[in-house]
């Protein structure tokens, strides 16, 4: 446990103390949204993020401590594991190193070099290597090992070479050095195939050479996709004769006679048949790790920045899902999310029946007092914005509108969870509901749909997809935490992100709730089927309940420091001296400073410090438009110098790349994704029909 201590240390900014907290508190079972939030004294008020970036590092810390071990004893079963052994052991810092170490002594089923050592040719090796003997007088030594099992001369030399070429390719400093050259001065070469399509979407990929060192994540997973496809062909290189150089200035013997050649000809070999081709996988796996780690934390910023969109409250909102053969499909939901009816119109092409569209609009817009408008970002959604603008003006009733992704509502739509909430409705209308209360509550509603199909990354099926369920499923529970969720209205979907409860407590808080009607206190989860005391200490933060008969129950504080809350003056908050406050109640500052916050702004949702999602109210005409002014837009194109933004106008708006982070960043891809909603960019610059945004 120290040295697991003493490496986390290293390789975190954590204090020791304050590891051994953590492991402690994850080691009882704590979740990080509640050591985060609940036990800050004890962290030194790390948050959710560094929380999660010390798990990654405890987590390969451990396994390589436990391979460390495994490693040591395997060695010790197969030869001896001595003083300098066990010490280069000790001292890797990396797995890869580690693994390095224990290659000579890894079990191998059947090589050259293992056939040679079973003919008895060790000990030729060995004169080999020390080079010391002419070629002749080398050949004369040979003859000695020529018998049943070798039967001439050539095949013992040969056995004799095999035996040092694989030594060469094993030496833990040589396979060190050869990575490096690769890594920092190797090229990675593309060529077409015999089923390249030229002007398919690789052809930007096809006959290029860059250096491995400087190629960017989201052009490597490209590349491989284009490989994954058969339409490219992919090489790596490095500079063979620079390698070659080394071996005859460093390798051989610098008092060698002329059976140095033998010896050169043993490692070239070992370096072009063993080492290279390992060295070379290994470099892809390096470089597609490095990609996968890349494009997973696109997907979680990207995921973040979703699920943070402020919702939209108090409003009746009409989602409507674009479509020309199939019409426009309604659906109105209230203000808490509920369905209250739908309907088809078609008011564009093919059947462009402008009136009765209108008619229907306007009288759903009567009955329900409908105040906004979700329209979905598929195929008709520019046609079916325009519509809403012309009614507007038309009838001047100022109906606010926005575009919102659909990206996955159609998986929605089909999926069980949408069966059980809308069994009598069709498919069709699950989607205009799903697009209507994504707009609502973005993160309640997107909780329901597998983030990869949700459209804010890239290369979702190229990546390692453990690594990225594991990212998506951190984001999202990290966020729903730090909101809070109400248990009372909650989808069992939201619910299984709560700290401390999954899909199966969650679907047996709704029974409960179905049986025992709304939860009054936050106690009450006790008595529900599975949730015992550690799942209630970790989720009992996150719950609110709007009508509890305790108001702290409608609150981020924990029940455990309700004793605390009872004893502070309710009218002298914004003057407390907390760390004075903090010793008089025996509790940590921390703690005490987030206590007070939730009384200052009890119910308080962290989204409403973020820009609100701007509606629309008629943009189609660029002359709307000011320097200055802010829109929404859907990404419809990427290239290498920047973004084209639908932003409801005839032709999109121009994000240029150094307008898109306050970071340098080499690829829009890296913080930008196609059909990505973006809710405020900022209009700089308006020339003619261009537009030029920014997000910064």
């Amino acid at each position: 446990m120290q040295d697991l201590i003493q490496r986390l240390s290293q390789k975190t900014s954590l204090k020791k103390q304050y590891i051994q907290n953590i492991l402690r508190l994850l080691e009882e079972g704590s979740t990080i949204p509640f050591i985060a939030r609940y036990r800050k004294e004890m962290t030194g008020g790390a948050d959710d993020e560094v929380l999660r970036e010390f798990e990654i590092v405890y987590m390969s810390s451990k396994k390589l401590l436990e391979r460390k071990l495994e490693v040591s004893r395997l060695i010790q079963e197969r030869a001896v594991l001595s003083d300098s052994l066990k010490k280069s052991i000790d001292l890797a810092d990396t797995l890869r190193e580690l693994e390095d170490i224990y290659i000579p002594f890894k079990e191998k089923k059947s090589s050259r070099a293992k056939t040679a050592v079973n003919n008895g040719l060790k000990s030729l090796a060995q004169t080999l290597e020390n080079a010391h003997l002419t070629t002749s007088e080398f050949k004369i030594e040979a003859k000695k090992f020529v018998n049943s099992s070798v039967n001439s001369l050539d095949d013992v030399i040969k056995g004799a070479q095999d035996i040092l070429a694989e030594k060469y390719a094993e030496f833990p400093r040589e396979r060190e050095a050869i990575r490096n050259s690769m890594l920092h001065y190797g090229m990675i070469e593309t060529k077409k195939t015999k089923s390249f399509k030229e002007n398919g979407v690789f052809k930007n990929f096809a006959g290029q050479s860059q250096k491995i060192a400087s190629i960017a994540s989201h052009r490597y997973l490209a590349i491989m996709r284009g490989v994954k496809e058969k339409e490219l062909s992919v090489k790596l290189s490095v500079d063979i004769q620079r390698i070659e150089d080394n071996i005859k200035n460093y390798k051989i013997p610098r008092n060698a006679s002329s059976s140095k050649d033998l010896l050169f000809e043993a490692y070239k070999d070992g370096l072009k048949r063993l080492l290279l081709p390992s060295i070379k996988r290994e470099v892809q796996n390096d470089l597609k790790e490095k990609a996968d780690k890349a494009a997973v934390s696109v997907f979680g910023k990207n995921l973040s920045q979703l699920l943070m969109t402020p919702p939209v409250i108090n409003r009746v909102l009409l989602g409507v899902d674009p479509a020309f053969v199939s019409g426009c499909k309604l659906a109105v939901i209230d203000i808490n999310g509920n369905y209250l009816e739908s309907a088809v119109i078609y008011p564009t092409a093919p059947r462009k029946d402008y009136e009765n569209a209108k008619r229907k609009v306007l009288e759903l817009l009567k009955k329900y007092s409908i105040n906004g408008v979700a329209i979905g970002n598929g195929t008709g959604s520019r046609e079916t914005q325009e519509f809403f603008a012309h009614l507007n003006k038309e009838e001047k009733i100022n109906l606010s509108y926005t575009v919102v992704s659909e990206a996955g509502a159609s998986v929605y739509s089909a999926s069980k969870i949408a069966l059980e909430e809308y069994p009598n409705l069709d498919v069709t209308i699950r989607g205009a509901i799903s697009i209507a209360q994504r707009l609502r509550d973005p993160m309640a509603t997107l909780v329901k749909i597998d983030p990869k199909c949700l459209g804010i990354g890239q290369y979702q099926h190229d990546v390692d997809q453990k690594l990225l369920h594991k990212r998506l499923g951190d984001v999202t529970s990290d966020l729903v935490n730090r909101v809070g969720v109400d248990i009372n209205s909650a989808s069992a979907s939201l619910l299984s992100h709560v700290a401390g409860i999954g899909l199966k407590i969650a679907q047996n808080i709704i029974i409960y709730r179905d049986q025992h009607g709304s939860f009054t206190s936050k106690s009450q989860l006790l008595k529900v089927k599975g949730l015992g005391k550690k799942a209630y200490e970790q989720a009992a933060g996150f719950i609110r309940i709007k009508d509890a008969k305790n108001k702290f129950d409608n609150t981020g504080i924990h029940p455990e420091t309700y004793s605390i809350v009872n004893k502070l003056a309710m009218n002298d908050l914004k003057a407390i001296n907390i760390k004075e406050k903090a010793q008089e109640l025996g509790v940590g500052e921390e703690t005490l400073k987030d206590i007070v916050q939730e009384l200052l702004k009890p119910g308080f949702d962290p989204r409403e410090d973020l820009p609100a999602i701007p509606f629309k109210e008629g943009l189609t005409d660029i002359k709307m438009l000011k320097e200055g002014s802010f829109v929404s837009g859907i990404v419809r194109n990427i290239t290498d110098f920047g973004a084209f933004v639908d932003i409801g106008l005839k032709n999109d708006g121009m994000i240029h790349i150094s307008k898109m982070s306050a970071q340098r960043i080499a690829h829009p891809l890296e913080v930008l994704s196609l059909n990505q909603y973006l809710p405020q960019i900022e209009v700089l610059i308006i020339d003619n029909e261009k537009v030029g945004l920014s997000l910064i």
